[in-house]
């Protein structure tokens, strides 16, 4: 699988998004200016560990530099992301790039990524069943039901042995009709994301988001397997395009980039194993 193709197309989509910005959006933002005297910072988060990281790692450096910061909770993808596009909030810490260019795409915004965040790994898990060995012709398996992280999700499944599929150039485009082999023909269903842990006790297994790992409470020693992240499966901060050069936005990506905030990642158990940016080595 060339991860290459996959870049440039979450690019394309990217760049298809502020064309349809340029046409009109479906929900325009407060103001086309960027805002640059900002000192007052309202970030949304989803469930899962970045609100907690943020405030443990970040917020103490941005109030020390005289910013004021107030957190604010959203379950849905789409919403939080529309919420940064009208000025509701001034950024979101909760998705990578491939899903941030399919809600510019879908919602006809320009929302771009800041810079790149530690972020906790999709992992296989079991249900019903204990190990891998116990898969079963029929096994029942759900997978996320946002096509980037059901391709994920179909990686792992992959890289097990399970299934096998068709690369494709950009995941927003996957679903389950790219499967082509499934030799215990397990029955694969998507859904929400915020489900599959409390859905997990149903099924066999299933292949759960990083942030939905951690704000379920389940346990990566008990992971069956875990993914070997593209770096496109990173999270990001998010602001509009025209914010991201502002000198609060530089703030909020000079922070995750400090000593400071390496060090605090490095001195807390509960990020090992995440995925960290090239910036931590």
């Amino acid at each position: 699988m060339s991860f290459a193709r996959t870049a440039a197309a979450v690019l394309a989509a990217t760049a298809l998004a502020v064309s349809l910005t340029a046409c009109g959006a479906s929900s325009s933002p407060a103001s086309t200016e960027a805002s640059t005297d900002k000192t007052d910072i309202k970030i949304g988060f989803n469930p899962g560990p970045y609100k907690e990281m943020f405030q443990g790692g970040i917020q103490p450096i941005l109030e020390s530099e005289g910013y004021t910061v107030e957190p604010v909770d959203f379950t849905d993808g789409i919403v939080v992301n529309v919420a940064v596009n009208t000025g509701e909030i001034d950024a979101n810490i909760m998705q990578h790039p491939v899903y941030l260019s399919f809600v510019n795409a879908k919602e006809g915004i320009d929302n771009a990524p800041l810079v790149q965040i530690p972020t906790p790994r999709m992992g296989l898990f079991g249900g019903k069943k204990k190990s891998l060995a116990e898969v079963a012709d029929g096994s029942t398996v759900t997978v996320p039901n946002s096509p980037s992280n059901l391709y994920r999700g179909l990686l792992i499944l992959r890289d097990v042995g399970w299934i096998d599929f068709a690369d494709v150039d950009d995941p927003n485009t996957a679903d389950l009709s790219i499967i082509t082999s499934n030799p215990k023909n397990l029955n694969i269903t998507p859904i929400d994301n915020a489900q599959q842990v409390p859905a997990l006790q149903d099924v066999d297994f299933a292949t759960i988001q990083g942030n939905f790992i951690v704000s379920g409470g389940l346990n990566y020693d008990d992971a069956l397997a875990v993914e070997n992240q593209p770096v496109q499966f990173s999270n990001v901060v998010a602001v509009r395009s025209v914010d991201v050069d502002t000198p609060w936005a530089q703030a909020i990506k000079s922070a995750y980039e400090s000593q400071e905030f390496i060090d605090y990642i490095k001195a807390n158990p509960q990020y090992s194993g995440y995925q960290l940016p090239a910036w931590f080595q």
